[in-house]
């Protein structure tokens, strides 16, 4: 099975477009979660148990577990066996660099951690993408259009044949022999997703921006699923992880991921996807 149509699956038996980034910030963790020895790893426990039946990936950032040394290694493998079956796993790694050194990050993300899939930076070109690609039942999404204001300073860049974030798109066209890559696009720019969809109707779509960075979901939706057979998610962060108000933990986090996966369910019945 191609890693697209394990994506549509997953989507379709669990009908939800719905993908929660995991950002473990020790500086926004609850009150609740300081009087434990491991309070990140009960946090993650938490928000996994809470949401899991609601959505169709988990995206770990791995800046964020990078950033606590050995135990935040310790986590994201605890992360991965958490994470229910049948819903998948994103290694938000932004990963890119020359062969030789992409086939050790493959090795550590696919083979040690057991991902499946992982964000790339197509900026080094195909032989940086190569090694993961072989992985043909696991996925890339490449940054095509990302979320941030900074995006403008190169991807928006005008070229002779076009914007380069299209020029990227039409690379990762071109690179999609097994069915197994896909584009990050920001929901920040629903005009220009709306073009990324209609040049690439059947590509997978990871779309972060929906919540804290203010993009709006509707048009996203719209945008990203002009068909039910264009397969897209949604990623929403912060917003889930840390919600304001006081009450239960779990159950104001579940609240908020039930918000985001109804919200984009109901978006795509208005535009009868």
């Amino acid at each position: 099975m191609t890693f697209q149509q394990k994506l549509c699956d997953t989507i379709a038996s669990r009908q939800s477009n719905l993908c929660v980034g995991l950002d473990p910030d020790p500086a926004r963790l609850p009150e609740l979660f300081h009087r434990y020895d491991d309070p990140l790893g009960v946090f993650l426990k938490l928000v996994i148990e809470s949401v899991g039946d609601l959505v169709c990936a988990f995206k770990p950032n791995f800046a964020f577990f990078e950033a606590q040394g050995e135990q935040g290694w310790r986590l994201l493998r605890e992360v991965v066996r958490l994470v229910p079956s049948g819903v998948l796993t994103i290694a938000d790694a932004k990963r890119g660099d020359i062969g030789n050194t992409a086939r050790a990050y493959a090795r550590a993300i696919y083979d040690d951690l057991g991902f499946d899939s992982v964000t790339l930076n197509p900026l080094m070109g195909y032989d940086s993408l190569e090694p993961f690609l072989a992985y043909t039942e696991r996925g890339v999404f490449v940054l095509v259009l990302t979320s941030n204001p900074g995006a403008a300073d190169f991807q928006l860049l005008e070229t002779a044949r076009g914007p380069l974030y299209l020029q990227i798109l039409q690379k990762v066209l071109e690179w999609n022999q097994q069915d197994n890559l896909g584009a990050v696009v920001g929901a920040t720019h629903p005009a220009m997703l709306k073009g990324i969809r209609e040049l690439a109707p059947d590509l997978p779509l990871l779309l972060p921006g929906i919540g804290s960075q203010g993009g709006d979901l509707e048009a996203t939706v719209a945008g990203a699923a002009p068909t039910a057979h264009a397969p897209f998610l949604v990623n929403v962060s912060r917003a889930v992880l840390y919600p304001q108000g006081t009450g239960d933990f779990q159950q104001l986090v579940r609240a908020q991921a039930e918000h985001y996966r109804d919200s984009i369910n109901q978006a795509g019945k208005q535009h009868d996807v």
